[in-house]
C-alpha cells in the first residue's frame, strides 16, 4: 500500500500551478526605480519651480498676485503633486517586495511608513489648491481682496505643515530602509548609511521647526543638512534599484 504524502504545495506553489505569479524582486526594483526617477523629476517642478518661487510667506497680497498671474502652471504643480502621490503608493509596495529577502517586519514598517507618509502629501495637495481656486477663479473674485489674501495665506501655511509633519514620518522611512540596508547587506552599506543619516536629517528638520521660534534664522543650514545626504542618497537608491536590486539572492559585501 503506498503512502500517501501529507504535506501539501505551499501558496507559491499552488499560484504556480494555477498560472498566477507574483511580482519578482528585479521586477519591483524596476518599478521602484523607475518611479524613483519620475518622482525626482515631478517633485523639483512642483516644489521648486512654482510652489517655492510663487510663495512669499511673509506677503499674502504678492502670493495672490503671483498664483494668480501662472494659475495654469500652478494648477501643472499641483496635477505633478497628484502623480507624485501614487508613484509614492507604487514605491512602497515595490521596496517592500525588494527588501522583504532582508527582513519581512522591516520592510513591512518601510513600507507602511512611507504610506503614512503619502497620506500626509495627498492631504496637502488639498489646501494648494484650495489657494489656487482663491487666488485664480471668478467666484471668489468679488471677495474683499484681504479676505482672499487671508485665504490664500493660511491655505500655503496647512500645505506646508501638512507636508512637513509628513516628513517627519518620511525621515522614519529612509532610516528604516538604511538600517534594513547596513543590518542585511541586500545593498551596499554607505548606501545604507546614508539613507539613515537623511533620514536623521528630515526629523531634526521638523523638530526645529517646532522648536525655534527664530527657525528662519538656521533655515539655510538645516536646508543644507536635510537636501546634501537626502538627494545624494535617494539618486544613489535609485541607481541601485534600476542596476542591481533583485538581479540575485547575493549580499553585498561593499
Amino acid at each position: 500500500m503506498t503512502a500517501v504524502s501529507q504535506t501539501s504545495p505551499g501558496p507559491s506553489a499552488a499560484a504556480q500551478a494555477a498560472g498566477v505569479t507574483d511580482t519578482t524582486p528585479r521586477a519591483a526594483a524596476l518599478w521602484a526605480g523607475s518611479s524613483y526617477a519620475a518622482l525626482f523629476v515631478l517633485a523639483i517642478f512642483a516644489n521648486f519651480a512654482v510652489v517655492t518661487r510663487l510663495v512669499d510667506p511673509d506677503d499674502p497680497a504678492a502670493t495672490l498676485t503671483a498664483l494668480a498671474a501662472e494659475a495654469p502652471v500652478v494648477r501643472a504643480a499641483v496635477l505633478a503633486f497628484g502623480v507624485v502621490f501614487v508613484l509614492d503608493v507604487v514605491i512602497a509596495w515595490a521596496l517592500f517586495v525588494v527588501l522583504r529577502p532582508a527582513g519581512r517586519d522591516r520592510s513591512l514598517l518601510a513600507a507602511w511608513s512611507r504610506l503614512t507618509y503619502t497620506a500626509f502629501l495627498g492631504v496637502a495637495i488639498v489646501p494648494l489648491f484650495i489657494a489656487l481656486q482663491l487666488s485664480s477663479q471668478p467666484a471668489f473674485a468679488g471677495l474683499d481682496p484681504a479676505t482672499r489674501e487671508a485665504g490664500v495665506a493660511a491655505a500655503v501655511a496647512a500645505f506646508d505643515l501638512t507636508w512637513l509633519v509628513g516628513l517627519a514620518v518620511f525621515g522614519l522611512h529612509l532610516v528604516v530602509v538604511g538600517a534594513t540596508i547596513v543590518g542585511s547587506r541586500i545593498a551596499p552599506r554607505p548606501l545604507g548609511w546614508l539613507l539613515v543619516v537623511a533620514g536623521a536629517a528630515y526629523a531634526l528638520d521638523t523638530a526645529a521647526h517646532v522648536a525655534l521660534v527664530d527657525y528662519d534664522r538656521y533655515a539655510g543650514v538645516l536646508l543644507a543638512v536635510v537636501a546634501v545626504p537626502s538627494v545624494v542618497g535617494e539618486l544613489w537608491l535609485t541607481l541601485w534599484l534600476l542596476l542591481r536590486a533583485g538581479r540575485g539572492s547575493e549580499r553585498s559585501d561593499r
